[in-house]
């Protein structure tokens, strides 16, 4: 069997993380690189006419795709652990939590960054930043509800883990570069701002200690020393910036 995937998207993580709580060591793990658009190729059209991962292919030759549905199945085909209810009316219950979290905090919480964050601009073209503030207010109603959910609760369809709580998880952790995006910001502003006291600082102390007559020595010495640091540095974050790139590869979005 075979899971196609992208990492971070929320949905499939979902299912991923379904298989892993399960041990379920079978299943192939494909990634489909969004940004690229491979899932809109005839290949993959194919196995989802809707463009639209998670899908695992059965032994048979047969797809399921939708999350919900991929974990039903794999619920089935392996009990152990039980993570979507034992009995008609936990199962009501988990499945209840369940689509709570998905419709009032998974699915604003996609929107908002998908409408919002500039790198998924491919993804969703046009994006409508009024619709993904809009998003975000809904967001954070789920999310309040999420957290006096679990303030009185072990774990959000009750006494015991389950299928919401994945759920759950998926939704905060793909919020993440949106809600990061001011600190990244601030970041920037104190890096510059530490970056400009820095050089202003050397190249005092290099211009108060230079020897009588050798002003402009001490300032050429001071420049190169400048542009030779920066330009390790400049190289040294692509080479980082390209290992990561390779490292969440096929890494789109929802």
């Amino acid at each position: 069997m075979k899971l196609y995937m992208s990492p971070r998207a929320p949905n499939p993580k979902r299912v991923c993380m379904f298989i892993a709580e399960k041990g379920i060591e079978s299943i192939e793990w494909l990634a489909v690189d969004l940004n690229a658009g491979a899932h809109r190729q005839q290949d993959f059209l194919h196995l989802n006419p809707l463009a639209r991962v998670p899908v695992l292919t059965l032994d048979d030759g047969r797809c399921i795709s939708e999350s919900r549905a991929i974990c039903s199945w794999l619920e089935g085909y392996c009990p152990d652990p039980n993570l979507m209810g034992e009995g008609y009316e936990e199962r009501a219950f988990i499945e209840m939590y369940d689509r709570y979290v998905e419709w009032y905090v998974l699915l604003p919480t996609a929107q908002w960054v998908r409408h919002g964050h500039p790198g998924l601009a491919a993804l969703e073209n046009p994006q409508f930043p009024a619709f993904a503030e809009n998003q975000a207010k809904k967001r954070e109603a789920g999310l309040e509800w999420l957290e006096k959910r679990l303030e009185s609760h072990p774990w959000v369809a009750g006494e015991r883990f389950s299928i919401a709580d994945i759920t759950a998880f998926c939704a905060v952790i793909f919020s993440a570069p949106q809600a990061s995006l001011p600190l990244f910001t601030i970041g920037v502003v104190f890096i510059g701002l530490g970056a400009g006291l820095f050089g202003h600082g050397t190249l005092t102390a290099t211009m108060n200690s230079a020897p009588p007559g050798q002003a402009g020595l001490a300032l050429g010495a001071w420049g190169a020393v400048q542009a030779s640091t920066a330009g390790m540095a400049m190289a040294l974050g692509g080479i980082l910036r390209d290992l990561a790139a390779q490292f969440t590869a096929s890494a789109g979005a929802y």
